[in-house]
């Protein structure tokens, strides 16, 4: 069984998460759409962190049966993965626009010298 400070401990980080997410979607530091991910996130932890016999419930389902609360590190893990290729495909994305831009105002520049 997952202990009670752990699950604390647990809920109050997934809680603080969800505040200073909420706070810089507010201050407009991050947008609502790559807040999603970080949002879906708190919400996923702190739902496990307060059902204690979920979280035990699928910790059994992945062999963990001597600290259930590992899955709580595994699952912070997997959503700190997908957010990084998510930011990973906006960057390339970005990346391209940029190397689009910078030909596109070349050629500006190129016809106002020749014009």
């Amino acid at each position: 069984m997952t202990p009670l400070p752990v699950s604390i401990a647990a809920a109050v980080a997934s809680f603080l998460l969800l505040v200073v997410v909420f706070e810089l979607i507010r201050s407009r530091r991050l947008r609502e759409r790559y807040a999603l991910l970080w949002l879906l996130t708190g919400v996923v932890l702190l739902a496990l962190s307060l059902w204690r016999g979920g979280l035990n419930t699928i910790a059994g389902w992945f062999g963990v049966e001597t600290y259930p609360p590992a899955i709580l590190g595994a699952i912070g893990a997997l959503f700190i993965l997908v957010v990084l290729l998510h930011y990973s495909t906006v960057i390339s994305r970005l990346s391209d626009q940029n190397t689009i831009l910078a030909q596109r105002l070349a050629l500006l520049e190129q016809r106002l010298r020749e014009g």
